[in-house]
């Protein structure tokens, strides 16, 4: 059998694009990474920079400056091209320019003979997933957004400072938008696979002033955190980026909170939202269905919500 180069395309060169060429290269994720933005030129000495790496990295990735038309034997296509927030706006608000952006891009890479996976970063994200679903025609476990993947390790990173571990030993999920109305599933938050509420209430002297609504807000706000000091995110959500196409091409199967198309999983149906998902070589292979307690299905419906009415939107200016 011939042996087949994994091949990726990241669309947009912006600092989130940018990034996650810098993450791909140095995590050796695939062997040809091809690098286009709406500048050639721009996306031609990202290409010339990045290719200087290759000294000093595990394995040499080809990195090179391409289009639409070269995506027919792409694995995984990463969208990450948006217009830029300034610090009055939220990402929902970013809804019309990057449906926009998206027309204009989704069809001529389906029109390639394109037939991988889309991983979409560009915000709203969970909106945007769902719309480059619809106009790419592909099954819906090929399309995958980063959903809550980056506010979950923002929680993971938290929670390390409070509980004092390394990050990896913290497991838990934030679910739901990318944005205002996302949650912790607290009831699924564990510590070295101890849950969290048990290990407060089994050591109230230490942990007893733990106010989990706090540190819930703060993992929310985060990313408007390193918003406001320099003007954009682009190292975390690079390097997810990064993570997530791994797992694909390596049909590693973990299990990362993405922007996942609900048919019938907690209940919902035609939404995008963030929720656990294993992911492998064909995208979104199971949604994972946390039995969540009232509170949480509740705060999860609210937030389908909030992506349904802007999806209507959407539909209303001729989007879908």
């Amino acid at each position: 059998m011939a042996w087949k180069p994994r091949k990726v395309a990241i669309v947009g060169m912006g600092l989130v694009g940018s990034n996650c060429a810098y993450a791909i290269i140095n995590q050796s994720v695939c062997e040809e990474l091809m690098l286009i933005n709406r500048t050639p030129d721009y996306a031609l000495a990202q290409a010339l920079d990045l290719s200087h790496c290759m000294d000093f990295t595990q394995s040499r990735t080809k990195v090179f400056a391409g289009n639409f038309d070269q995506c027919g034997d792409v694995d995984v296509v990463i969208l990450t091209p948006g217009a830029s927030m300034n610090k009055n706006q939220n990402r929902l608000d970013l809804m019309e320019s990057s449906i926009h952006i998206m027309k204009n891009i989704i069809q001529p890479i389906i029109q390639s003979g394109f037939n991988g996976i889309f991983l979409v970063a560009t915000n709203p994200v969970d909106i945007i997933t769902y719309i480059v679903w619809k106009l790419s025609g592909l099954p819906r476990n090929r399309v995958i957004g980063t959903g809550t993947s980056i506010d979950s390790s923002r929680l993971k990173k938290i929670l390390s400072e409070i509980f004092p571990v390394e990050p990896k030993s913290v497991q838990g999920y934030v679910l739901g938008e990318h944005g205002d109305s996302q949650f912790v599933a607290w009831s699924h938050v564990t510590i070295g696979g101890k849950p969290l509420h048990q290990i407060i209430s089994q050591h109230p002297h230490r942990f007893g002033l733990v106010d989990l609504d706090q540190l819930e807000q703060r993992t929310k706000l985060a990313g408007w955190e390193i918003f406001n000091l320099k003007g954009s995110t682009s190292f975390g959500i690079g390097n997810a980026l990064a993570f997530i196409t791994r797992s694909v091409l390596n049909d590693d199967h973990k299990i990362i909170a993405v922007s996942a198309i609900l048919d019938g999983e907690y209940g919902e149906r035609n939404v995008c939202i963030g929720v656990p998902a294993i992911i492998s070589r064909d995208g979104v292979k199971e949604v994972v269905e946390l039995h969540l307690d009232n509170m949480e299905q509740e705060k999860l419906s609210y937030s389908c919500s909030v992506i349904r009415k802007h999806l209507l939107q959407a539909s209303i200016i001729g989007s879908l």
